[in-house]
């Protein structure tokens, strides 16, 4: 699994049947370095299967484990969102939500 934060939402009005009703989110993952956490990588398009909304802090998980979930079973998914964030705490210390 991954954090990473919302930061958009995707509409697309043509896509595969196995993606109706599912809502898409754009999420850009972070790392925690140095006591803080940092944007890491691309942003990624991930199914959401919590109810998150834009400026959230998620769990997400990729690969064959995003197709585990009952709303992404035997759905073309690569990335799909598991859990809000409510607080990080590394070494003791509370880390900032991104």
């Amino acid at each position: 699994m991954f954090i990473a934060k919302v930061i958009g939402n995707v509409v697309a009005t043509q896509k595969n049947e196995k993606f109706r009703g599912m809502k898409l989110l754009l999420v850009q993952p972070y790392i925690s370095k140095d006591g803080k956490l940092q944007v890491s990588g691309s942003s990624v398009v991930a199914v959401d299967s919590v109810g998150a909304g834009v400026g959230e802090c998620v769990l997400f998980t990729q690969g064959s484990s995003a197709r585990l979930t009952p709303a992404t079973k035997d759905a073309p998914v690569d990335a799909v969102i598991v859990g809000i964030v409510d607080q990080i705490e590394v070494e003791g210390a509370m880390l900032e939500k991104p």
